[in-house]
């Protein structure tokens, strides 16, 4: 993906970032049980993503009310929100779809919605095949996103860290950040399209581990879940504009 790529800015403070179609191998052979295993996804429908997770500002001015654990300080805004649902993230969506209704971008109209979890590791690996984005060592993981060993035990603003090679920001730490799909144990029953998978759990799909976790449940092919009404100061969303 070339740097000078498309994008737009909100009028919230966020910019998304044009993904291009692509192929690369989702899961981890050496990861856990929920990673395996791994198998090639196509990438057939471009779309823009966030590139940083949603703020607290943000969420506000579309929800009248802002959740989040972490409010103190001036800049608290910029702070990803979290303790939402992933059944408040739909609602989030709902409503900006009902503000930006018929709102062309880059001559575009388009829905919000939140990323496949496929869209996400897409993101997240942007490209490599390493652990993380930036390489296999957990040493070099402070650059780049905020966890267990460097956060202070808060979320923090957002944008601080290095972006990974596709230019997306805090993908490693921070928020954990649902997606549209319900969780499966395993991948034994996805198949290689871009689509959200959907089942019978009543569990959701939650990527990049947060603040308070480890530098592991931070690698690009980690998985995390939670019931779809479950709330965590350590969960929050990115979206994903899908031009129609």
């Amino acid at each position: 993906m070339s740097d000078t790529r498309p994008f737009f800015d909100d009028e919230y403070g966020g910019r998304y970032l044009l993904v291009e179609p692509g192929e690369f191998v989702m899961g981890d052979a050496k990861g856990t049980r929920s990673e395996q295993p791994p198998h090639p996804v196509s990438i057939t429908e471009p779309f823009f993503c966030g590139e940083r997770p949603v703020t607290q500002a943000h969420w506000q001015a579309i929800m009248e009310v802002n959740p989040s654990c972490f409010t103190e300080g001036w800049a608290a805004g910029l702070r990803p929100v979290e303790q939402i649902s992933w059944d408040d993230a739909q609602e989030f969506t709902t409503r900006l779809n009902e503000i930006d209704n018929g709102t062309e971008r880059l001559g575009f109209t388009g829905v919000w919605r939140l990323p496949t979890e496929s869209e996400w590791e897409y993101i997240s690996r942007a490209g490599t095949s390493s652990r993380w984005s930036f390489g296999n060592r957990d040493s070099d993981l402070n650059d780049y996103g905020w966890h267990a060993g460097n956060s202070g035990a808060s979320t923090r603003e957002v944008g601080q860290k290095k972006a990974n090679p596709w230019g997306f920001l805090d993908l490693h730490g921070q928020v954990s950040e649902w997606c549209q799909d319900h969780f499966s144990p395993d991948y034994s029953l996805h198949t290689s399209q871009q689509d959200a998978f959907t089942g019978e759990s009543l569990r959701r799909v939650h990527r990049g581990g947060s603040w308070f976790t480890e530098s592991d449940s931070t690698r690009c092919s980690s998985r995390g879940s939670a019931l779809h009404h479950q709330k965590s100061d350590g969960i929050g969303l990115r979206l994903v504009w899908q031009p129609l």
